[in-house]
């Protein structure tokens, strides 16, 4: 039977270059039923930008005055810049059963512990050896020999926190990966506190033993 049920936050993270961005796009590719976690930020918005698909840009007073209401789940400031996800809009698509993804750091997601911590599931991307992560960062030709070398150095501070997280992957084989990564979301999808039509159908199944 196919039950109603609430959508998951499903969390992954990884040092630059563990291949995090490549199991996402491998999860919109073959499930649409996935969003992208929308953040409101306060930085202005570039050419090449839509309001409410990249971001949603706001202005500073509106930001401290929706962390002050708590309406963030979680945020930060970036090169002067505030970012921070809405909890009116996640809240509105894990209660259409939409799935979210979010794209955040360990600090993040240790705000959005303090707040959701049962609709999550956090998963955190490891790179099998770190000659292979700096050749990863090598072949993307995207950053300059001091910018590898600067990812290297906080790629060591983010994998201090990998205990934090629901699942753990060594990252030795992309498709393999993302099959995990899968298998995880299909889960959690299952657990019981999903599904929202649950008791109501166990006390039907009850009743029907009553009328025997």
């Amino acid at each position: 039977m196919d039950f109603a049920r609430r959508g998951v936050m499903l969390v992954i993270a990884s040092p630059s270059g563990a291949g995090k961005s490549s199991i996402s796009r491998s999860l919109f590719a073959q499930d649409p039923n996935i969003r992208l976690s929308v953040s409101v930020t306060t930085r202005a918005r570039r050419n090449d930008e839509v309001d409410g698909t990249h971001y949603y840009f706001i202005d500073v007073p509106t930001f401290e005055r929706m962390k002050a209401d708590d309406e963030l789940l979680e945020w930060a400031k970036v090169h002067d810049n505030y970012y921070g996800t809405p909890r009116a809009k996640v809240e509105e698509q894990l209660l259409a059963g939409n799935d979210i993804l979010f794209d955040i750091d360990y600090q993040g997601t240790l705000q959005l512990y303090e707040k959701s911590r049962a609709d999550m599931v956090t998963v955190f991307i490891l790179p099998p050896t770190i000659e292979e992560l700096r050749a990863r960062l090598e072949r993307r030709a995207q950053d300059s020999v001091g910018t590898i070398e600067k990812r290297l150095r906080n790629a060591k501070l983010e994998m201090q926190h990998y205990n934090e997280y629901d699942y753990v992957i060594v990252n030795d084989d992309l498709e393999a990966s993302s099959q995990k990564v899968r298998t995880i979301l299909a889960a959690a999808r299952l657990a019981r506190l999903r599904w929202t039509e649950l008791d109501s159908f166990v006390d039907d199944l009850q009743d029907q033993i009553d009328r025997l």
